[in-house]
């Protein structure tokens, strides 16, 4: 049986008001008598309604999240960031997976609407672009919204992401220095605008080197490491195989460097791999992997304090986090 604020009323012989201060913890009633109540309220396990309390506050202490992947290992660093910020400060969160489906992200949006969420994170947005606008110019669509990664370059609302572009001139730089100059690229899904700018920043490094783009030496990956696997197969296979791969994120290196040790070969001796993300499982591959780290807690800690001022009317400003090579052991200088 619920336990309300009319029956402690009624066991205290007090008025409703009375109990409903005191559990609010108002100065309107005297010390002594606040302990009482909350005592008695404890003794008869009363639990007080979020619902209730949300109507008459009009806020939910609740944030959304729509994530395109729960499983994805860069996705839980950013998710653990939102929710340690989002407790720190009082608030809950929802979280749900779109599973890289735009219908499915949209009709996350609007459940998190019905359920009068305060405000919501999209993590890596697969919707399209149009979708995106309708949402964010709707007059009726007041639940502020901040999107990670994934930002079209004419999206109109919310975002932090990583400096995809300079990530991916890092990475490739790297393996000039190193030497090399037979350099592949397994790229991420083409709906992923973050993989079009690491793309490019390699298409530019290279450039930059005086090398020509070769398009035999791009090839495309779905972000998982499956994805990885059948485009290191695709890049082997060529008459003249590259020296080293920058791959479009950790995972897709994950089956990239499984497709090299089943060819065969090693790494770093026979071919250098580098990643993007660094996740936390990054320094347990074997051998640790060289990558591009994105501060990934600190996207999501942004994320949820730029709902925040949003909730509070405040300017807010896009924020572009930088992009930071970390080498480790996959990468070494061609035979």
């Amino acid at each position: 049986m619920t336990v309300s604020i009319k029956d402690i009323a009624k066991a205290m012989n007090i008025s409703y008001s009375t109990v409903s201060r005191a559990l609010n913890n108002s100065p309107r009633v005297k010390l002594e008598t606040r302990q009482q109540i909350q005592q008695m309220a404890m003794e008869m396990g009363y639990l007080p309604s979020a619902v209730a309390r949300s109507l008459v506050m009009r806020r939910t202490n609740t944030i959304g999240i729509v994530v395109t992947k729960i499983t994805d290992l860069f996705f839980a660093e950013v998710i653990q960031g939102i929710e340690e910020t989002a407790l720190n400060s009082g608030q809950n969160v929802i979280l749900t997976n779109s599973d890289g489906k735009p219908d499915r992200e949209l009709a996350a949006i609007q459940n998190l609407r019905e359920r009068r969420v305060d405000g919501i994170i999209l993590v890596a947005a697969c919707a399209d672009q149009e979708s995106k606008r309708r949402l964010f110019t709707s007059a009726s669509f007041e639940t502020p919204i901040v999107i990670i990664n994934n930002v079209h370059r004419e999206y109109i609302g919310h975002s932090i992401e990583t400096d995809n572009l300079d990530g991916g001139r890092q990475a490739t730089r790297h393996l000039l220095e190193l030497g090399h100059r037979r350099i592949a690229h397994i790229t991420g899904p083409t709906s992923e605008w973050d993989g079009v700018d690491r793309q490019s920043g390699y298409e530019q490094a290279l450039q930059e080197a005086g090398l020509v783009v070769d398009p035999a030496l791009i090839v495309p990956g779905d972000n998982r490491p499956e994805g990885g696997w059948q485009a290191m197969q695709q890049l082997l296979a060529l008459a003249q195989p590259p020296t080293a791969v920058f791959c479009y994120n950790d995972a897709t290196a994950l089956g990239a460097t499984r497709a090299v040790y089943a060819a065969g070969l090693r790494i770093p001796q026979d071919l250098s791999i580098v990643g993007f993300d660094d996740i936390d499982l990054a320094s347990f591959f074997q051998p640790p992997l060289t990558t591009v780290a994105q501060a990934k807690r600190e996207m999501g800690a942004l994320a949820v304090q730029m709902v925040l001022d949003l909730l509070n009317h405040k300017t807010v400003q896009d924020c572009v986090l930088p992009s930071r090579l970390v080498i480790r052991e996959s990468t070494a200088p061609p035979a």
